[in-house]
């Protein structure tokens, strides 16, 4: 038989029709060249689910293996096909998003990639805890065929999926939940380390937003430096995001605003399809400038006003993510004095920017999110110490 999605079609082989609610259904073999990337679609909207399938199936390198419409059926047709990568919707019947995330990477762990169009704030909050249990990344679906961004949109998709099926994911263990930790103090021994610290930025993409969750959960309430954030995310995602921050920090966490002052102890993270930076009067500037990188917002942008601005009272640093953006700057930020660090490679999802500083010389500090937090902590104490 064949399926049909808004005037494509193409072969499908399997026990039931697609759009039944029935066990995880096997996809039948293309005729193009031997896909290399196998993928499990798990999503409870037959539409939908057919059109991921469609948008996936346009790349010759990537072959859907099977499906799932729930969380249950997920987790068999993991333990059968044994995808490469897995799409994930987060609210299905019987067995959710988040906790098929969770058993996944605690039993058979597989690159995850959240796909979910739903703007309510309770079920974005979620996806973030998908991402928190070991999930790589969140994208909407594609928009639709005929939609002016249908192209980008499904090129994105499949870019996303091949990037993903490049990471190399690691068991999760079940967590007990505790209060966080006071973040250990970690040892300054900077020869001309600060003395003041009037900002902290960070930059960060894919498996940023667990270690940013782990750093600001971990700082006091009487932490005294505004923390700046550029977050590579997809388009409609930072208020949940910003949401699921500050559930669990201590500090005020906003989407950054233009024109609003910068204040001490409050957390900004850079809004969807801005460049943001500091401006000379201590006031964040949000414009529509080009995209560096191929990203709006940039790390790079941020960097290079905070050293315009700050100059050496200022705390930069990289986190997990793809590619190279904040990393020139970041040593530049060095060279004008700023204490400086990246991300270290065992506690990275991709180590890509934070590797790209480090192979610059441009973080004086390498270290797990535990103990970045540490860091941030202590040259505030290092600063109270010597004023």
């Amino acid at each position: 038989m064949t399926l049909q999605v808004q005037g494509a079609e193409y072969p499908y082989s399997g026990k039931a029709d697609p759009a039944a609610g029935s066990k995880h259904r096997p996809m039948g073999k293309r005729h193009e060249a031997k896909p290399l990337i196998n993928v499990l679609v798990v999503e409870d909207s037959p539409v939908v689910r057919e059109f991921l399938i469609y948008a996936l199936h346009s790349d010759p390198c990537i072959r859907v293996i099977g499906t799932a419409c729930n969380g249950e059926e997920a987790l068999d047709a993991v333990r059968h096909y044994r995808p490469d990568v897995i799409t994930m919707d987060i609210h299905m019947p019987k067995m959710g998003g988040l906790e098929a995330t969770r058993r996944i990477m605690e039993t058979d762990p597989r690159p995850i990639v959240i796909v979910s169009g739903s703007r309510d704030s309770g079920e974005v909050m979620t996806v973030f805890e998908a991402m928190e249990a070991g999930a790589l990344a969140v994208l909407s679906p594609p928009a639709g065929i005929g939609h002016p961004d249908h192209e980008a949109t499904v090129r994105e998709l499949v870019q996303k999926v091949k990037l993903m099926s490049e990471v190399k994911v690691v068991r999760r263990w079940p967590k007990v939940q505790h209060s966080p930790p006071a973040p250990s103090p970690v040892e300054i021994t900077l020869a001309n380390a600060p003395t003041a610290v009037r900002v902290v930025a960070i930059g960060a993409s894919t498996g940023g937003p667990p270690a940013l969750h782990t750093i600001l959960r971990s700082l006091p309430k009487t932490y005294a430096a505004p923390l700046l954030i550029v977050q590579h995310m997809a388009t409609g995602f930072i208020d949940g995001f910003v949401a699921w921050l500050a559930q669990s920090s201590a500090l005020p966490v906003h989407v950054a605003v233009h024109d609003s002052l910068v204040l001490p102890g409050h957390v900004y993270i850079a809004p969807d399809d801005h460049q943001m930076k500091v401006g000379q009067t201590g006031r964040i500037v949000l414009t529509r400038d080009d995209p560096e990188n191929g990203l709006r917002p940039s790390v790079s942008y941020l960097f290079r006003s905070i050293g315009d601005v700050y100059g050496r009272e200022a705390v930069a640093g990289l986190l997990s993510g793809m590619g190279r953006d904040g990393a020139e700057e970041l040593r530049r930020l060095r060279e004008r004095g700023a204490v400086t660090f990246a991300q270290d490679k065992e506690s990275s999802v991709v180590h890509g920017m934070p590797g790209e500083a480090i192979r610059l010389d441009a973080a004086m500090l390498v270290l797990s999110p535990e103990k970045i937090a540490g860091a941030l902590v202590s040259l505030l104490n290092h600063r109270r110490g010597n004023t």
